[in-house]
């Protein structure tokens, strides 16, 4: 597989074409921190099965469409090249392609809000690019949360702006204890399922079995972190009694996701130290969910991966050094090099 994949990125160097494709495989891929073609043709196959299986085939043609506007909108702002080149702009699109049209209504105006917010995640990608670098932190998937948040919840001042599945807005209010007893084995392995699925807002079992296969090609620690982030969610949000409804669908199972991975392979060097250090994340992840879906509720607008952008930061800034090594002291509240 390394050699067919060697073959296609010699062959996407010397065709613009196939370097176009090539790029914008590479942003779907890095929705989950894959630079790996092959892994953006699994994500995308993953989107298009979920929305033909739900009868939303704007969702999968919202998703590519969002992906190319977003990586040329970075080729027009004469972006980085190596980070275009490894998809940087494109996952943020993607994500706002899938999502518009989830929560909004089909029509002409939903597509012209598509586009521009595909456009703007670019935009932003590179704005919030360069406050984190201050910090040393990645943009993650913030700039497809507050482009799509801006997105959504403009919706309901304007008329022409139909929703289809958001709202309306709430006070939070406590869910009823006792659900997790409710669930049958099959539904559980189904909800598991679902949570990889739904990093990219897709309800469908068979679509989270590509995203872990998408993520099995490119890294098996990613597939295992990502597999092991929705059991541990699974696990939590029941203990905790969340909503089952919400439970089974896999909403609280995609930001753990996506935060097991990032700690657990993306950002340090797996070992039983980082595995715990991720641990605690992704289970903190499922309590922050819970949180500002209370939150956000007046507002009327999902969360999307606002948990594990938050989560991942703050696990990120302390700038632990969870290294593979004996223990170094602890000072100041941060793990410390050995000199």
């Amino acid at each position: 597989m390394s050699n067919a994949l060697s073959s296609w990125t010699d062959a996407a160097g010397k065709n613009p074409v196939l370097g176009f494709i090539d790029i914008n495989l590479r942003g779907a891929g890095q929705v989950i921190f894959q630079n790996n073609p092959l892994t953006g043709l699994f994500f995308l196959a993953a989107i298009v099965w979920g929305a033909i299986a739900g009868g939303q085939i704007d969702i999968a043609i919202g998703a590519i469409v969002a992906l190319v506007v977003a990586t040329v909108t970075a080729m027009l702002l004469d972006a980085d090249k190596a980070s275009l080149d490894q998809g940087l702009f494109g996952f943020n699109g993607v994500l706002v392609g899938a999502a518009v049209p989830t929560f909004l209504a089909n029509g002409a105006t939903m597509w012209f809000i598509l586009l521009v917010g595909a456009a703007v995640s670019t935009v932003v990608m590179l704005a919030v690019s360069k406050v984190m670098k201050t910090w040393e932190a990645p943009a993650l998937t913030f700039p497809f949360v507050l482009t799509t948040w801006f997105l959504v919840l403009g919706a309901y001042s304007f008329g022409q702006v139909p929703i289809a599945s958001m709202g309306p807005p709430a006070l939070p209010h406590t869910v009823a204890g006792g659900v997790e007893s409710a669930a049958n084995a099959t539904e559980l392995f189904l909800a598991w399922l679902k949570g990889p699925a739904q990093v990219f807002l897709i309800n469908n079992p068979v679509s989270g079995v590509l995203v872990l296969i998408g993520l099995l090609v490119s890294s098996p620690w990613a597939a295992g972190l990502a597999a092991l982030g929705a059991a541990v969610a699974l696990a939590v949000s029941l203990a905790l009694g969340a909503s089952l409804s919400a439970v089974t669908a896999g909403l609280y199972g995609f930001s753990p996701v996506l935060t097991a991975v990032a700690l657990g392979c993306v950002f340090y060097t797996p070992s039983t130290r980082v595995l715990a250090f991720a641990l605690l994340g992704t289970i903190f992840t499922v309590i922050v969910q819970g949180a500002m879906d209370a939150g956000l509720a007046p507002l009327g607008i999902p969360t999307f991966t606002a948990p594990f952008v938050f989560v991942t930061w703050l696990f990120l800034l302390p700038k632990a050094d969870l290294k593979p090594h004996p223990h170094a002291p602890i000072q100041g509240g941060l793990f410390k090099k050995k000199p």
